[in-house]
């Protein structure tokens, strides 16, 4: 053991992207708490497989607790129920095999190849939102084509007029919609769609709304944020993720639903050897989706709440929204630098934009505007390859109308003010230093 754990320091260590390190900021901070870590140690020594309640009572008595506590604690109504998956990307394929199984079409029995009088079946999301949309489309035989992705506001936030023509054109060709996905802190943005005005539509024409706040939903225990799920109450699902900002270890993603009913019907499969003669009334949760095996993740939740309890949640949850802030002050203060999307809670999307390329490009039209732009995308792509590799800090990026932006998330529980001035320096002076490099000449 003593050389296997030499060999972690000396192999394993130097080749890791430290997720949990404060100054990890690329993608959602997946940051896992010393609490946290003791539990999932803990899991793994228990070994439970949490599939019937006999083969784990606790476990399954847990979950159910643990995810009531963070149903209170977001302001969810108590008609949700819920049910731990490993992540959002899975608990979207429940979601879309739940809206199917609604419209009583008997794909469960009868799957969906060969059914002349089966219509083709769409979903709709906006195009800010997951890929895991669309692979979930994939997998449960929708196809890519349907899967409808709508344009966005200004915001990058889903447009529920468009959604409501898109229904009615599509029934007019013969499609039979199905569900909506809205999103609560899209990847690319954070932005946050107008939940409320869907489900206006989705309830109008009785469709499935599924809700993704994989990365916000956690927000709404902030008091000042209890907003980012307005509406939510109307949904038939939602899913957040407590491993991207709640301080739990990946994976541990929360599926709730008002209709635990339906998501029994569409995947209960009980062979003779998994059949208990409990009452009636216990749950086994092996009944509620695709996996028979399943970890004992409620335990780190369980211990994160315990331990930091609500306040201590929401202080650590709402100082990073202040570094964001704090960080966007910054970058609106910099001539050499610009936001690329409205603030929204603790993700930053900013460009690099020279003045003398901002000068160029506000004289330029038509192809010679489209080179200055894809200049400055080059200058982004520069500067993210080189502050990434100076391993001082980790950023990603995205694209939105069509330009390069460099995405800085804060969510690590050990971020501090200290590691976010000191990263946004550490983005000037790479920035400075390329400047340098072509002569401070881009006319």
């Amino acid at each position: 053991m003593a050389s296997i754990l030499a060999d972690v320091d000396r192999l394993v260590v130097p080749g890791l992207t430290h997720w949990n390190h404060p100054s990890f900021h690329a993608y959602f901070s997946i940051s896992a708490s010393g609490p946290a870590i003791l539990a999932d140690l803990l899991a793994a020594a228990f070994n439970v497989n949490a599939m019937l309640w006999k083969a784990g009572p606790v476990a399954t008595e847990l979950e159910t607790v643990t995810l009531s506590w963070l149903r209170q604690l977001t302001g969810l109504p108590p008609s949700f129920e819920g049910i731990i998956y490993d992540t959002a990307s899975t608990a979207v394929p429940h979601a879309l095999v739940c809206a199917r199984e609604r419209l009583g079409l008997g794909v469960r029995e009868r799957g969906l190849a060969g059914r002349a009088e089966l219509p083709r079946l769409r979903v709709y999301c906006s195009e800010q939102a997951h890929s895991s949309i669309e692979k979930a489309a994939i997998l449960v035989g929708f196809g890519q084509e349907g899967l409808r992705k709508l344009p966005v506001d200004d915001a990058f936030r889903m447009r529920a007029d468009l959604l409501a023509a898109a229904i009615e054109e599509d029934r007019r060709h013969g499609w039979r919609p199905c569900c909506v996905v809205a999103t609560v802190g899209t990847t690319g943005t954070a932005s946050i769609d107008p939940v409320p005005a869907i489900a206006e539509v989705t309830e109008r024409h009785g469709l499935w709304l599924h809700v993704d706040a994989s990365y916000a939903g956690p927000a709404a225990i902030v008091p000042e944020h209890r907003g980012v799920l307005a509406g939510c109450d109307r949904a038939d699902s939602l899913v957040m993720n407590p491993h991207k900002w709640l301080f739990v270890p990946i994976d541990l993603s929360v599926f709730y639903t008002r209709h635990m009913d339906v998501l029994r019907r569409a995947f209960s499969l009980i062979p003779e050897y998994l059949k208990t003669d409990e009452d009636a009334g216990a749950r086994n949760y092996m009944d509620y989706g695709i996996q028979l095996g399943r970890r004992f993740r409620a335990l780190k939740l369980w211990f994160v709440i315990r331990y930091f309890g609500a306040q201590g949640i929401v202080e650590r949850l709402r100082d990073h929204i202040r570094l964001a802030r704090l960080l966007a002050e910054r970058i609106e203060a910099d001539p050499d630098f610009e936001m690329a999307a409205p603030l929204s809670l603790s993700l930053v999307c900013f460009r690099y934009r020279p003045r003398s390329l901002a000068a160029k490009l506000s004289r330029s039209a038509g192809p010679e505007r489209l080179l200055v732009e894809r200049e400055i995308d080059g200058r982004n792509q520069q500067l993210l390859e080189t502050v990434n590799g100076s391993g001082k800090l980790f950023l990603s990026h995205t694209r939105l109308n069509d330009r390069m932006v460099l995405r800085f998330a804060i969510g690590n529980i050990r971020t501090g003010e200290a590691h976010v001035l000191r990263a946004w320096d550490t983005i000037r002076h790479a920035a400075a230093g390329a400047m340098a490099h072509v002569g401070g000449n881009d006319v």
